[in-house]
């Protein structure tokens, strides 16, 4: 499976700095996620609605293989509101996350209209 590796400095706080692997997850882990997180017709199937938030932030975890030894990343944080991550480190990891799991971008699009 592939890899990448990044290296977040110390701008988003001293917390985040260190470096990040993020491995490609299985079609059936991400197809889970996603389902998990997706409201369906109980009789045409059709999408009512999906959680993009909590969908990418399973993807962004499930994906993480290798953080600082501080363990500033956890789902919790990723989900959280309040005090969350910051959003720019959550753009950094979406856009690896989602280069190496293969989320088009037109599945982003149809996930964010619901």
């Amino acid at each position: 499976m592939r890899t990448e590796t990044i290296h977040v400095d110390s701008r988003f706080g001293e917390e985040y700095a260190g470096t990040y692997v993020f491995s490609e997850i299985t079609w059936a882990k991400r197809s889970r996620i996603i389902t998990k997180h997706t409201k369906y017709h109980p009789v045409t199937g059709a999408v009512l609605s999906s959680d993009l938030v909590g969908i990418q932030a399973e993807t962004i975890w499930a994906s993480l293989k290798q953080q600082p030894e501080t363990k500033p990343i956890t789902l919790q944080k990723l989900l959280d509101e309040e005090n969350g991550i910051p959003i720019e480190v959550g753009e950094i990891f979406s856009n690896v996350v989602n280069k190496l799991c293969g989320l088009t971008l037109e599945e982003q699009k149809n996930l964010s209209e619901q």
